[in-house]
């Protein structure tokens, strides 16, 4: 016979957080979330960060480092004028 468990009443519905469509428009953003909207893997981030083509993140804490998304999104909007040149 199946056993069911019972959850407290505020207990969340769901503990998986949706992935996101697009950067926020302000604020920090960390690697794993940042990797979702760039073109290229972990090694070629830190490539580019250590060769001074992509911004350097911010160091929040001892063990959290991000990236402020006014940053990124600069950086973005630089690749689509860049691209525009002929």
């Amino acid at each position: 016979m199946p056993t069911t468990t019972l959850l407290p009443a505020n207990a969340p519905a769901c503990v998986v957080s949706p992935i996101p469509t697009s950067l926020p428009d302000i604020g920090f953003v960390r690697e794993a979330r940042l990797l979702l909207f760039l073109p290229f893997s972990h090694s070629t981030l830190w490539r580019r960060v250590a060769a001074r083509t992509f911004p350097a993140p911010v160091k929040l804490s001892q063990r959290v480092t991000a990236w402020k998304v006014e940053d990124v999104r600069a950086w973005i909007a630089a690749q689509g004028d860049v691209a525009a040149v002929p």
